[in-house]
């Protein structure tokens, strides 16, 4: 008699169940990219990073409600804000992005965080970065270069705004490193959603588009598909490696390229081909270099 899917699914190895919930997180993060864009047809990328502020915000209503004031409790309130500002930089500037490009090209050049992560690693937390992963970096921005087409003409903005948006995602993640020593995460979840919605809603109130009836359904959507992907995000990485997981984010591009094209008719041009192949394959290179190290115990 054959086991039942969830016994026979259990019975895999953490590292693969990771890897399945890692991969559904990247068809829902595609899908939020896919409203994103759509919502972006009608509505500015900041009205639209508060909404999935404001999405986050319910999240957390329930510890809020637990928790009471001692939740709030820090001694980190600049840290905590400093996050909240980079984080809600590189949400609207992915939205941005989305909106403006191609979803698999906004989604490959999301991917050059780690890059940014070498650099800011040598320059802000001094570690010591080797030879390997400087070469990987260089490359990995020789990808970036092929996607701005040289000797094209004009650089394109959303093109440059998305190369922000993945420095933001870099600096956040070295605030949230250290904040993670000290803080707890249900503090740091409830001072990113009340900073985000405040610093979102403010300027968003000079280029407000009151939202449709389908604007409406678009918006409930992101924020119940973001916090799922959200969800399949953390399950994999609770039960799984993040070294093993690391090249299955991944499938998010072919997700992101699936809907593209049957959503929008999007395609990529020869040279975006291969800046999105030189940024995956430089950004997996030092992931592995990365995990690699951690397992001789040094940097």
């Amino acid at each position: 008699m054959s086991r039942r899917p969830g016994v026979a699914f259990a019975a895999l190895g953490g590292n693969v169940q990771g890897a399945l919930w890692l991969i559904f997180g990247a068809f829902f993060f595609s899908a939020m990219g896919l409203l994103v864009k759509l919502l972006g047809e009608r509505l500015p990328s900041i009205e639209i990073a508060f909404f999935r502020a404001m999405a986050g915000l319910v999240m957390v209503l329930p510890l809020m409600a637990q928790e009471g004031v001692g939740l709030w409790r820090t001694q980190r309130l600049g840290a905590h804000f400093g996050r909240a500002l980079l984080g809600t930089g590189g949400m609207v500037c992915g939205f941005y992005a989305f909106t403006h490009l191609p979803l698999a090209e906004a989604t490959a050049i999301s991917f050059t965080k780690p890059l940014f992560m070498v650099v800011l690693a040598a320059l802000v937390l001094h570690e010591t970065v080797r030879a390997r992963r400087w070469t990987a970096t260089a490359v990995g921005f020789l990808g970036v270069l092929l996607m701005l087409r040289p000797g094209s003409g004009a650089i394109e903005l959303a093109v440059l705004v998305a190369l922000l948006g993945a420095a933001f995602g870099a600096l956040t993640t070295i605030f949230i490193k250290r904040l993670v020593a000290t803080e707890r995460k249900s503090t740091i979840l409830a001072y990113l959603s009340v900073v985000g919605m405040t610093l979102t809603g403010l300027p968003m109130l000079l280029v407000w588009v009151t939202p449709r009836g389908f604007d409406l359904v678009l918006i409930v959507l992101m924020g119940v598909v973001g916090s799922i992907a959200q969800l399949c995000l953390m399950q994999a990485f609770k039960l799984g490696e993040a070294s093993a997981l690391a090249p299955f984010d991944y499938a998010r591009l072919p997700f992101a390229a699936a809907f593209g094209w049957l959503i929008f008719g999007e395609t990529l041009d020869w040279l975006a081909l291969a800046g999105v192949l030189v940024i995956i394959l430089s950004s997996a290179y030092i992931a592995w270099r990365e995990a690699y190290l951690t397992r001789l115990g040094r940097r």
